[in-house]
C-alpha cells in the first residue's frame, strides 16, 4: 500500500488563534457539514488531493461548502452555499484501493465573501459568524420537547439506532444538539442548508422540530398502510393460495402420502388402536399436520416424536390379574418375613377383583422406617398379580413438569414421568410405585404434589391429562403403591387420598429370621460363595444385631453381613479350603469392636436422671433427660436444642409440681431459692413433641426428693395440668427400642394398651408394661412416692 507522507492521526492541535481571512476551499456534493461533528470523506480528484496534502502542512484548517443542486461549474461561487463551515483535518490516510480518506472535524459557520484563486484548488476569503444569544431557559423547553420527539422517531423508525436518544442525553447545549440532529437525519439539501445558515439556536430548534414532526408522521402513515395492505389480503385466498402451492410443490417432490410410507404406517397404526373419539381425533389431527411438513423441517421431526410416543403408549394393553389367592400369598411369604397387615389387604384386593373385575385399583401408602422392604414389596405384590412393574422416585421432585409433562412445542418437550412409566411398562394396568412421596418439595416451577392429586383420586384418574399427549389417557387401572418415612411431611390433601399402611419396626426375632432366610442366602450368593462354605450361627446373627446395628430395618444389617461375606471371600480367593463358621467371638475379626453399648445404669444412679422413649423417622429410640439445680431465682433453663412443643411440657411438669409441691413433701422456697436445669444430650440431634411430659416431670421430682429412678424403667407420654397421663404415638417402635436397650420396664398411656396388640407376644414378654392414667400412678412406679 502506498503511504503519503501526510498520513497522520496526530495532526496539529488547534490554537487559540486568530480567525482566518482565506483558506483552501473543499466542495462537497449532496453533502452538508454541521458544527461540532466529525465528517468522514472519500477525496479522489488530484486537486483535491493537493489540497489536502498542503493543508496538512500547516495547521490543517480548510473550509467546507456545499453545491448548490443543479450546478455543473464547481469553481464558480455563485453554485455554492454561501454558509459554509470551517473546519480542521483530524485524519487522513490512503486506503488499500488507493483513495484518499480524510476526516474533517467541523469547528463553526462562516460566510464565504470572495475567490481569492481558482487554482490548482480554490482559495476563498471569509467572514465568521456568530450565534445569537438566547436565554438557556427559554431553549430547555424546547430541547425537551425535540427530544421526546426523536424518541418517538427512533422507535418508529428501523434505521436509526436504539440509542441515538440516549447519545442526545449527554449534550447539554440544545444548539448544538440540534446540528448534532440535522446532520443525521435524512433531510433534503435544502433543508440541512436551511437548518445551518439558521444562527439563531431557538429558530433552529423550532425549524428542526417541524421536520422531525413531519418524518414521524410519514412514518405513522406508512406503517398503517403497510398493516391495512397486508390484512386486506383474504384469508381464505391465501390459504387457497398457500395449499395449492403446497400441494403442487409435496407432488413434484415425491412428498406426498402415497410417496411417504411412514405416514401410511401412521395411519395404519392408529386405526388399528381402540382409541376414544377425542383421542383419535387427536391423532389423526396430528397426522394430517405431520403429512403436509417438509421431512427435514424441525417441526416434522417433532410430530415424528410425539406419534411415536402416543402409538408406543399401552392403550389397549392390560394383563390379566392372577386370582389365586393362595398362590399370592405364598409368593408374598416368600419375599418378606411378616409384614401381615400388608399381605392381607393384598388378598383382600384379589377377592375383591375376583367378585368385581371392572373394580379401580387401590392406592396405598406403604408408611415406615428405612430399611423395612416398602419398595421391594411393591415388586414382590407386581409378581403375586401378574402384574408390570414399575417405580418413580419422588424424592427431591421440584417441578410439577415432571408429572404432567411439558408441552410439545417446547424444545426437547417429554411427557411426564407418569406417562413415561406406563409406555416403560408396556402395560395399561401395571403396580406403580411412587417412591419417597413424603420427600416432594416445589418451588416457582409448581408444586408436583398438587399435580399428583389428580393421579392418586380414582374420581378423576381416569382422564388423566399429561400436557405433551393433551389428551385424556385412563390410569383408573393402575395400582399405585406410595412409600413414605413421615406422614406430616405430606400435604393433607394428598394423604387423604391414600390409604395408609403403617410397616413397623423390627423386632429382634424377625430381624433374625429375615437374616437367615434373606439376607444370608442372598449375599453368599452374590458374593460367590456357597452354604457349605461358610456357615454364620445364629449366636453371631444375634450379636450382629444387637452389637453392630441400631436401626428399625435391616438395612445395616444387610450391609454387617456382606462385610462378613466380604472377608471371607478373600480367604477363600487366597486357596483356603476348610469351610468357615462364624462365631460370635469371630466377629471382631471381621467388623471390629462392638458398636452398640447401653449404659443406663451408670448414667442413672443419680437422682435427676430418667429414661424417656422416642419415635424418629428411622425407628424408635431411648432419651436420657437430666435434671439439675443451682441457687437462684427460680428460673427454668431447657437444653439439647428442644422445639416448642417440648419446651412447654418442660413449663406444664414443673407447673404440676408447684401446685403439688405439699403433697409431695417439697418445700415451697426450694422454687424461689434455686433454678432448674433441664438438659438432653445428643445436642446436636433436634428433638420435639409432647410424648417426653411424663419423663420431664419424673425427673424434677426426681431430682427435688433426692430419689434415683431405675436403671431398667423407661416412660412416655404426654401430661397436663391436672397430672393426666395422654396417650402417645409410635407405641411399637419405642418399645422395640427400650428392649433393644435392656428396659425391662415400660410405663405407658393407658389408651396406648391397643397399639401393644402389634407387638408380638414374645417380644411383649420380656417387659413389665405399666399402663397408667395419671401422674400419682407415674410417680409411685418409678419413684414409690404417693400423691
Amino acid at each position: 500500500m502506498r503511504k503519503d507522507p501526510s498520513d497522520s492521526s496526530n495532526l496539529p492541535a488547534p490554537t487559540g488563534m486568530h480567525f482566518p481571512d482565506a483558506l483552501p476551499l473543499l466542495v462537497l456534493k449532496n453533502q452538508v457539514v454541521f458544527p461540532i461533528s466529525l465528517a468522514p470523506l472519500v477525496v479522489n480528484e488530484e486537486a483535491e488531493r493537493l489540497l489536502i496534502h498542503d493543508a496538512t502542512k500547516g495547521d490543517g484548517l480548510i473550509v467546507v461548502a456545499t453545491q448548490r443542486p443543479g450546478t455543473e461549474e464547481v469553481h464558480r461561487l455563485e453554485n455554492l452555499f454561501d454558509v459554509a463551515c470551517l473546519g480542521r483535518l483530524v485524519q487522513v490516510q490512503y486506503s488499500p484501493t488507493g483513495e484518499l480518506n480524510v476526516v474533517i472535524q467541523s469547528l463553526r459557520r462562516c460566510y464565504l465573501t470572495g475567490l481569492v484563486r481558482q487554482s490548482p484548488y480554490m482559495v476563498v476569503r471569509l467572514r465568521p459568524i456568530e450565534e445569537e444569544q438566547v436565554p438557556l431557559e427559554k431553549l430547555e423547553p424546547l430541547a425537551m420537547a425535540l427530544k421526546l420527539q426523536m424518541a418517538n422517531l427512533v422507535a418508529l423508525s428501523p434505521s436509526i439506532p436504539d440509542n441515538a436518544a440516549r447519545i442526545l442525553d449527554n449534550i447539554p447545549n440544545p444548539g448544538h444538539m440540534a446540528d448534532i440532529i440535522a446532520a443525521n437525519l435524512d433531510f433534503s439539501l435544502e433543508e440541512k442548508q436551511r437548518i445551518l445558515a439558521t444562527t439563531n439556536p431557538e429558530k433552529r430548534l423550532r425549524t428542526l422540530m417541524g421536520l422531525v414532526q413531519r418524518e414521524i408522521e410519514l412514518l405513522e402513515i406508512s406503517t398503517k398502510i403497510q398493516a391495512e395492505v397486508k390484512n386486506s389480503f383474504e384469508k381464505q385466498q391465501r390459504e387457497y393460495f398457500l395449499r395449492q402451492q403446497l400441494k403442487a410443490i409435496q407432488e413434484e417432490l415425491g412428498m406426498s402420502e402415497t410417496a411417504q410410507p411412514e405416514i401410511a404406517a401412521y395411519r395404519e397404526k392408529l386405526e388399528a388402536l381402540d382409541l376414544p373419539e377425542e383421542v383419535r381425533a387427536e391423532a389423526f389431527r396430528e397426522l394430517e399436520r405431520l403429512s403436509k411438513m417438509n421431512d427435514a423441517s424441525a417441526e416434522y421431526h417433532v410430530s415424528t416424536t410425539y406419534l411415536d410416543t402416543f402409538l408406543e403408549l399401552p392403550w389397549n394393553t392390560v394383563t390379566k390379574d392372577k386370582l389365586n389367592m393362595k398362590n399370592a400369598e405364598a409368593i408374598l411369604d416368600e419375599d418378606h418375613f411378616g409384614l401381615q397387615k400388608v399381605k392381607k389387604r393384598i388378598v383382600e384386593y384379589l377377592a375383591v377383583r375376583k367378585l368385581k373385575p371392572d373394580a379401580h385399583g387401590p392406592i396405598l401408602c406403604f408408611l415406615g422406617p428405612p430399611g423395612t422392604g416398602k419398595t421391594s414389596l411393591g415388586a414382590s405384590i407386581a409378581r403375586a398379580l401378574g402384574r408390570k412393574y414399575f417405580r418413580m422416585s419422588l424424592g427431591g421432585m421440584r417441578d410439577e413438569a415432571e408429572i404432567r409433562g411439558h408441552r410439545k412445542t417446547y424444545v426437547g418437550a417429554l411427557p411426564g414421568r407418569i406417562i413415561q412409566g406406563l409406555r416403560k411398562a408396556g402395560s395399561k394396568n401395571p403396580v406403580f410405585i411412587l417412591d419417597e412421596i413424603d420427600k416432594v418439595g416445589n418451588d416457582f416451577r409448581g408444586d408436583p404434589s398438587s399435580a399428583l392429586l389428580e393421579v392418586l383420586d380414582p374420581a378423576q384418574n381416569g382422564a388423566f391429562v399429561d400436557h405433551y399427549l393433551n389428551v385424556p389417557f385412563d390410569l383408573s387401572g393402575v395400582m399405585f403403591i406410595a412409600t413414605a418415612n413421615n406422614a406430616d411431611t405430606i400435604p393433607w390433601a394428598l394423604r387423604d387420598r391414600m390409604e395408609i399402611i403403617d410397616i413397623a419396626s423390627y423386632t429382634q426375632e424377625e430381624k433374625l429370621q429375615i437374616a437367615r432366610k434373606y439376607l444370608v442366602p442372598r449375599q453368599l450368593e452374590e458374593h460367590g460363595l456357597t452354604a457349605s462354605q461358610l456357615r454364620i450361627g445364629l449366636p453371631a446373627l444375634r450379636k450382629i444385631i444387637s452389637g453392630y446395628t441400631r436401626e428399625a430395618g435391616v438395612r445395616n444389617l444387610n450391609r454387617e453381613i456382606a462385610h462378613v461375606c466380604r472377608g471371607c471371600a478373600k480367604k477363600f480367593a487366597g486357596r483356603r479350603r476348610k469351610p468357615i463358621h462364624i462365631t460370635v467371638k469371630d466377629l471382631k475379626e471381621y467388623l471390629g469392636s462392638e458398636r452398640n453399648f447401653y449404659d443406663t445404669a451408670r448414667r442413672t444412679r443419680l437422682p435427676g436422671v430418667v429414661i424417656g422413649l422416642a419415635w424418629t423417622p428411622v425407628g424408635g429410640d431411648i432419651l436420657f433427660i437430666e435434671a439439675a439445680r443451682m441457687p437462684g431465682k427460680g428460673k427454668l433453663l431447657l437444653t439439647g436444642q428442644l422445639g416448642d412443643v417440648m419446651k412447654e411440657s418442660a413449663q406444664a411438669a414443673l407447673s404440676f409440681i408447684r401446685s403439688n409441691a405439699g403433697k409431695l413433701g417439697i418445700p415451697p422456697e426450694t422454687f424461689s431459692e434455686c433454678d432448674l436445669h433441664l438438659h438432653f444430650p445428643a445436642g446436636a440431634v433436634p428433638k420435639d413433641g409432647p410424648s417426653a411430659g411424663v419423663a420431664l416431670l419424673t425427673a424434677i421430682t426426681s431430682l427435688l426428693l433426692g430419689k434415683r429412678v431405675k436403671h431398667t424403667l423407661a416412660m412416655t407420654g404426654e401430661i397436663t395440668l391436672r397430672g393426666v397421663v395422654l396417650p402417645v404415638g409410635g407405641v411399637k417402635e419405642k418399645v422395640l427400642a427400650a428392649i433393644r436397650a435392656g428396659i425391662k420396664e415400660v410405663i405407658l398411656p393407658e389408651r396406648c394398651g391397643v397399639d401393644l396388640e402389634e407387638i408380638p407376644k414374645d417380644v411383649r414378654d420380656k417387659l413389665t408394661v405399666h399402663l397408667v392414667k395419671r401422674m400419682n400412678e407415674v410417680l409411685k412406679i418409678a419413684l414409690g412416692v404417693e400423691i
